[in-house]
């Protein structure tokens, strides 16, 4: 089934729950903005607060499968990065 604009209820459940857990406290409690937070922020103004977390804990969930991937370390920043080298 193709659903537009849904989100689906697919995949372990406390992995979701995680997901969502730690885009709250990116959203709510991290006091030092990220590219992701000022992302989240952005779509949470759009669309509303619970659509702007699961937006951002499907993000983060791609960010942490490409960091598995390909082995690397989360940049906070780009600034970090640029600094780093």
């Amino acid at each position: 089934m193709d659903r537009v604009g849904a989100i689906s209820k697919v995949g372990d459940t406390a992995t979701r729950v995680a997901l969502f857990e730690a885009a709250h406290v990116l959203m709510t409690r991290v006091v030092k903005w990220s590219a992701l937070k000022a992302w989240g922020v952005r779509i949470a103004q759009r669309r509303g607060a619970k659509r702007g977390k699961v937006a951002l804990a499907r993000k983060i969930a791609i960010v942490l499968h490409r960091m598995w991937i390909s082995e690397t370390d989360f940049r906070y920043s780009s600034q970090q990065a640029t600094t780093a080298i």
